[in-house]
C-alpha cells in the first residue's frame, strides 16, 4: 500500500461521510414539499420492509403538497401506517386511492430547532472527516517507519490528506448553508 492507496482510501471515506450528511439533510423537512421527505420511508409490504419510492409514484403538484399514488392500491393502509411511524411530523390523509401530505409552514421556533439539528449533523460529519484525516496520517507515519514510504512521500501524502480534509469540510459548510437557507425561506 503506497501513498496513492492511502489517499484513495481517505478520499473514498470522506466522500462517504459527506454523502451521508447530504442524505440526512434531504430527510429534514422544510416548509416546501419534497419527495426526499418520504421516498426513503420503509413500508412493510408482504412481510418485507420496502422503500416507499418502490411502491408508489410520489409527486409534488403544489409547493406544499406531496401526493403518493401506490402501484398496488391494497398497500395504501400499510403506506399510511409507515408514514405515521416515520415521524416526519405530517399527518397523511387518504381518499382510498392516493395519500396526500399537506406540508404546514414552519414556525420560527421549529426553524431554529431544525437549524440546530443541521449544525449537529454537520459537526458530526466534520468529526468524521477529521478522524479519517487522523487515520490517513497514522497510516502514512506507519509506512514511513516501515520504510514503505520515504520521508518526502509521507510528507507529501499528509499534505494531500490535509487538502482533501479542507475540500470536504468546505463541502459540509456549503451543504449546511444551503439547507439552512432552505429552512429559513421555507
Amino acid at each position: 500500500m503506497g501513498a496513492d492507496d492511502i489517499l484513495l482510501e481517505v478520499e473514498e471515506k470522506m466522500e462517504t461521510a459527506v454523502e451521508y450528511l447530504r442524505r440526512e439533510f434531504r430527510g429534514i423537512r422544510t416548509g416546501r414539499a419534497s419527495a426526499a421527505l418520504v421516498d426513503h420511508i420503509k413500508v412493510e409490504y408482504y412481510g418485507t420492509p420496502t422503500e416507499l419510492r418502490q411502491l408508489a409514484v410520489i409527486s409534488i403538484p403544489e409547493p406544499t403538497l406531496i401526493v403518493i399514488k401506490p402501484f398496488d392500491p391494497s398497500s395504501l393502509k400499510d403506506i399510511e401506517k409507515a408514514i405515521f411511524a416515520g415521524n416526519i411530523g405530517i399527518t397523511p390523509s387518504s381518499d382510498g386511492k392516493v395519500i396526500r401530505l399537506a406540508i404546514p409552514p414552519l414556525s420560527t421556533e421549529r426553524r431554529q430547532q431544525l437549524a440546530g439539528q443541521l449544525k449537529k449533523l454537520s459537526e458530526a460529519a466534520r468529526v468524521s472527516i477529521r478522524n479519517i484525516r487522523r487515520d490517513g496520517n497514522k497510516e502514512a507515519d506507519r509506512q514511513e517507519k516501515e520504510s514503505t514510504l520515504t520521508e518526502d512521500q509521507a510528507k507529501h501524502a499528509k499534505d494531500a490528506i490535509q487538502k482533501l480534509t479542507d475540500q470536504y469540510e468546505k463541502q459540509i459548510t456549503e451543504a449546511l448553508e444551503a439547507k439552512t437557507k432552505e429552512i429559513q425561506e421555507g
